[in-house]
């Protein structure tokens, strides 16, 4: 049989009644069995205790206290009854020193919540009796942790089931937990049910009620308390005049203040530095700075003196109202008299540095004296302040060093706004480039995107995007744009900027997904915008990309230039577009632009020498209903020329019927090449057309074409054509004879 290795076991768990452990202690074993339920609880058991050993660095050679081991299993297991059945293995009983320990190790770690699951299971399925000193630690840690239903629960319900009485201090907790929580109601309810639980009330729990409502401003029901206190015969203590003049001045009610700090020496009660400091801070919160120096400077002979806290109420009263020199003197007295400066001390003077040009070299030296204690100040726009004071001064290289510095005190996130002073403080000053750094910082420590950042500003990200939009770096611009967008801004000129750059660069795709976004949420664009993505698809040679831009362009009620207009026309043209080139032409006298006919004419005689007969006529009779008439007798010359019979008879066909001004020669010209073409009856009724608006014709043609409709069957249609050469003729000769008998 192979070597058998040890393992030390507690021996409790190597009872009679529990031999499972011993055959799992051995490491190899011939034939293997399946371990029964209890093994595997005291193989888990095992593991905690020997991870909760391996957890601390460089045990001391201690066995390892139960309750640690007990707090480390619940704190990363989840409760189930198999981690109950592990802690009935490691402890049957449970006494009142282990529970103590557990609840007390929970509510270090912050789990409040667990001391509470532990405590129920100690005395529900483990057999635990509490005692009175068990609520005492439990119900004050419910307290401060803000689970008041779960500590008044115990105190009201589970305490009376157990016949125990609660103690005042443990009532008390409660109270000033409901008090810090702005339940003020349920500090008064509990403070009156005190008799009922037979609770005899003293000096600490008017105390901690008295605090609890004074925190809401109720002072009258203060008062109250108060006398009926002195009713009862208990003796108001330090901390309870303390706590009425703190609540009095929260209050603003200095009368009533003073009064109880002359009533302590009526009582025997000698005030100490806490009560001076207090009465202090009530003055200053009251705005009273004259009063509030005699108390300052008569604490010396009363027989205390000003500690830091008196010194920092004041440096923050005399900001507060503007006198920064009385409060920077107070801070060097600190300093000569060797008082510890603190975060509160720094605090309260900053704001007063950072918000006057004139102190900003002390403020930066301040902020320097709080890097080298290593203070974190609590209110963490001193920073954005100071900043942004430094660039109104124009002070920028300060002011990049401030917001270097910033970011190395501890837990202190730089506030985007403070980048968005820098960024336009440098693009006004001419240095953008180390703009375009503070905004790489930005983007890089991803400040902008936590949900709660402020939103920057417009002149605060405007110049930067425009100054790398301008400077073929449009990408990096639409990436801080873009995180912006995801904050809700929707700034009109920032996208234009994005825009104008892309098409600038050669990257019209890009400028025309902006400009989708943009129409998306509503944002009007600018003209200059369209056009730059226009000639930006026209400069990569894709007219029809072009034409999509430009339609666009006019969706957002813009009106292209004629020069737009003239581009993509051409372009669309020398491509082979002609109908596409037509639209556009059809859109540019739509809205008004009459100019480049020249190119119209051109598209027209295109489309008439395409067969788009209707469509061209369609353009024809929109340019005329525009005030721009074509050149029709260009076009039907044209026409003629290149042998469109049929396209210079309809166009002819539509100037007669609407008695454009058409030379007749124009119209001898189409009925030649009609006569030409054997179009026989298209001659015939032109010709009736001509004759009925009095045109001159030639009579050998007309002769000719009598011939050709009789040969071809159409007698009738001679004769209507012969009786109306006759007319014209008689008309004709008589209009001659009255000339004649008139000269």
């Amino acid at each position: 049989m192979s070597r058998r290795h040890h393992l030390h076991l507690p021996l409790r768990l190597l009872s009679r009644n529990n031999p499972s452990p011993l055959r799992h202690a051995f490491s190899t074993l011939d034939t293997p069995e399946p371990p029964p339920p209890e093994a595997e609880a005291v193989a888990e058991v095992t593991a905690e205790a020997a991870a909760a050993a391996a957890a601390t660095p460089n045990p001391p050679r201690r066995e390892e206290p139960l309750h640690e081991t007990i707090l480390y299993m619940i704190r990363r297991r989840p409760w189930t009854t198999r981690l109950e059945n592990s802690i009935r293995l490691l402890s049957p009983t449970l006494a009142a020193p282990l529970v103590h320990g557990v609840i007390s190790g929970a509510a270090a770690a912050g789990r409040a919540d667990l001391a509470l699951q532990f405590f129920r299971f100690a005395y529900r399925r483990a057999g635990f009796s509490p005692e009175p000193s068990t609520f005492a630690l439990l119900i004050p840690i419910l307290a401060s942790h803000r689970m008041l239903n779960h500590a008044r629960c115990l105190l009201l319900d589970t305490m009376p089931s157990f016949s125990i009485a609660p103690e005042e201090a443990t009532v008390a907790a409660l109270i000033a937990a409901y008090g810090k929580a702005n339940i003020p109601q349920e500090s008064v309810k509990l403070f009156r049910l005190m008799p009922d639980l037979g609770i005899a009330r003293t000096a600490l729990s008017y105390n901690a009620v008295l605090k609890a409502i004074l925190c809401r401003g109720r002072e009258a029901m203060a008062r109250r308390i108060y006398n009926a206190m002195i009713a009862d015969a208990v003796t108001p203590d330090l901390s309870t005049y303390n706590t009425l003049i703190w609540g009095f001045g929260l209050c603003k009610k200095m009368e009533a203040a003073l009064r109880v700090f002359g009533d302590m020496k009526g009582h025997g009660v000698t005030p100490d530095v806490t009560t001076y400091n207090t009465l202090l801070n009530a003055w200053v919160r009251a705005g009273d700075l004259e009063s509030a120096r005699k108390v300052f400077d008569e604490m010396p002979g009363a027989g205390f003196a000003q500690n830091s806290v008196s010194y920092n109420v004041m440096i923050k009263g005399y900001v507060e109202a503007g006198k920064v020199e009385e409060a920077v003197g107070l801070f060097s007295e600190m300093g000569e008299k060797g008082l510890r400066l603190s975060e509160k001390t720094f605090a309260a003077l900053m704001p007063g540095l950072c918000d006057d040009e004139g102190r900003v070299v002390e403020g930066r030296k301040a902020m320097d004296d709080m890097a080298e204690r290593r203070l974190t100040p609590k209110d963490k726009s001193v920073f954005l302040r100071l900043v942004t004071t430094l660039c109104r001064a124009g002070d920028l290289d300060g002011a990049l060093d401030v917001h270097r510095k910033s970011g190395q005190f501890k837990h202190v996130l730089v506030d985007p706004r403070q980048y968005g002073v820098l960024i336009e403080s440098l693009c006004a000053g001419g240095k953008c480039d180390g703009a375009v750094e503070v905004m790489d910082e930005l983007l890089e420590k991803g400040t902008l995107l936590s949900p709660k950042s402020p939103v920057l500003e417009g002149p605060a990200y405007n110049p930067v995007i425009e100054y790398l939009c301008s400077n073929g770096n449009t990408s990096k611009a639409e990436t801080f744009f873009r995180q912006l967008m995801k904050k809700g801004v929707d700034d009109k000129a920032a996208f234009n900027s994005l825009i104008r750059g892309h098409a600038k660069e050669g990257v019209p795709e890009a400028a025309q997904e902006i400009l989708a976004i943009m129409t998306r949420r509503g944002v009007r664009t600018d003209s200059e915008s369209h056009a730059l993505l226009v000639d930006s698809f026209l400069k990569k040679n894709e007219p029809a990309d072009a034409k999509m831009a430009l339609d666009s362009m006019m969706e957002q009620g813009h009106v292209p230039s004629p020069s737009l207009f003239m581009s993509v026309m051409v372009a669309l043209f020398n491509g082979g577009r002609v109908q596409t080139a037509s639209r556009v032409m059809k859109s540019m006298i739509e809205k008004g632009v009459t100019e480049n006919m020249d190119m119209a004419h051109k598209i027209l005689e295109a489309l008439f020498m395409r067969g788009h007969v209707e469509e061209a006529i369609g353009r024809v009779n929109l340019m005329v209903e525009n005030g721009c008439l074509p050149d029709l007798d260009k076009l039907l010359v044209a026409l003629c020329k290149n042998d469109k019979v049929m396209e210079a008879h309809k166009l002819a066909d539509y100037a007669l019927d609407r008695d454009f001004d058409v030379n007749f020669s124009t119209y001898d010209r189409v009925l030649e090449v009609l006569y030409t073409e054997e179009k026989t009856l298209p001659a015939y009724s032109m010709l009736c057309k001509i004759k009925n608006k009095g045109g001159v014709v030639d009579q050998k043609g007309c002769d000719a074409l009598m011939e050709s409709l009789k040969a071809g069957g159409y007698s009738k249609q001679a004769d209507i054509l012969s009786r109306i050469l006759a007319e014209n003729a008689s008309s004709t000769s008589k209009r001659g004879k009255r000339v004649a008998m008139g000269a």
